[in-house]
């Protein structure tokens, strides 16, 4: 057996997770998904505690309607059938 031991370096995880280079990786989601849904979606950013966040919204009834029918956010990030 080997007695290699690994040692998280939390700081430096904290570190890249809320870094402007993990943001672009996030938005760059964010925007691919926007090209398959259309107008009346919106996307926001912002550093949390731990780490950065992208988040698409419905904005509009069209939009709402849409995504509460058919999970249409959902499938444009590709986490729905």
């Amino acid at each position: 057996m080997s007695k290699f031991k690994f040692k998280l370096n939390r700081a430096g995880v904290r570190e890249l997770l809320r870094s402007p280079e993990m943001m672009a990786v996030c938005n760059g989601y964010a925007q691919s998904a926007m090209q398959a849904l259309g107008d009346g979606y919106e996307i926001s950013t912002h550093t949390g505690k731990n780490r950065v966040n992208a988040q698409i919204a419905a904005r509009t009834y069209a939009a709402k309607k849409e995504n509460a029918e058919n999970n249409t956010i959902l499938k444009a990030i590709g986490g729905g059938g």
